[in-house]
């Protein structure tokens, strides 16, 4: 009896034990962004995506485990010759993810590999196109046709490269050493050019100073002669003013008989210092005898007083 009990044991044991590795084998538990690739007796069966899954123990196997998340490959460096038959020296990384687990598990061997030589070979292909200064100034256009060349080809392998990026372009020495002498002439050219410029508008700056200094100086010395006529013109008023009023009041006061007795007595004293004056000058002196006394001249010179009054 002791014997059965210990044969059900086992028995049950085993049993449980099967079940428990059947279960085992049957529930798969794929991770998120990842695809097993399920084969039945070595032929394609379906594709499991994240979450629980059930497959057929002893029958269903795991033939690949594919990631769906984004990838990065390193493409190690190469030789490539430009369209003006320069070797430069080019690597970079390319970014793509799997899109279909079938195809990458059954359309390629290892897809890889295969993209990451593809990558290659497309590079030294559209580089082969452009010319050196090209490569540097379009390296955006260069890295989209690259990914454009790579998705055309890598199509019937379940991949989609999203980006290709060039990290570094190294040229040969010797072109290097022409581009950097390149460089220092195109500094020094607009070195120069600058330095031009800025003496041309010195030029510039001086002529435009001078200029103003000129018209500055012909407007003050305008003015001024403005001014100095105005101030003559002012000066020839008041003279010839005061002159009338002086001759006004000269006029007012011979009006009186005081006054022509003045006048009188001017006149002679003037007559007299005339005479006077012609005798140092000449030792010959003709006069009328009428005018020999001092009041003939006086009377004489009343004659016109009294005639410019009466005018």
């Amino acid at each position: 009896m002791e014997v059965l009990l210990d044969y059900i044991f086992s028995a049950q044991t085993l049993i449980l034990v099967f079940v428990v590795v059947l279960l085992k084998t049957s529930i798969k538990f794929v991770p998120q962004n990842r695809v097993f690739v399920i084969e039945r007796f070595g032929k394609f069966q379906s594709n499991k995506e994240a979450g629980l899954n059930f497959i057929l123990p002893f029958v269903d196997r795991i033939s690949a485990n594919r990631s769906l998340k984004e990838q990065a490959v390193d493409v190690p460096q190469q030789s490539a010759i430009t369209k003006d038959n320069i070797s430069l020296g080019v690597d970079g990384v390319l970014y793509f993810r799997v899109v279909d687990p079938y195809k990458a598990t059954y359309g390629v061997d290892d897809y890889l590999f295969a993209v990451t030589q593809l990558a290659q070979t497309t590079m030294r292909s559209e580089l082969g196109k452009m010319e050196l200064d090209k490569t540097f100034e379009e390296r955006d256009l260069l890295n989209t046709s690259i990914v454009s060349a790579i998705n055309d080809a890598a199509g019937p392998w379940g991949i989609q490269v999203l980006r290709y990026e060039i990290k570094d372009i190294v040229p040969p020495q010797s072109v290097m050493e022409a581009m950097e002498a390149q460089m220092k002439a195109e500094r020094v050219k607009r070195a120069q050019i600058l330095e031009s410029e800025g003496d041309r508008q010195a030029a510039i700056n001086r002529a435009e100073g001078e200029k103003a200094s000129v018209v500055l100086a012909a407007e003050a010395d305008k003015e001024e002669q403005v001014l100095r006529a105005e101030g003559e013109a002012k000066a020839i008023v008041a003279v010839a003013s005061a002159q009338a009023e002086a001759l006004r009041q000269v006029g007012a006061a011979a009006a009186t008989e005081e006054g022509q007795k003045a006048i009188q007595l001017d006149l002679a004293t003037k007559a007299i210092e005339a005479k006077q004056a012609i005798a140092k000058e000449s030792s010959v002196v003709l006069l009328p005898d009428s005018s020999t006394e001092p009041a003939s001249v006086v009377a004489q010179a009343m004659t016109i007083i009294n005639q410019l009054n009466k005018g």
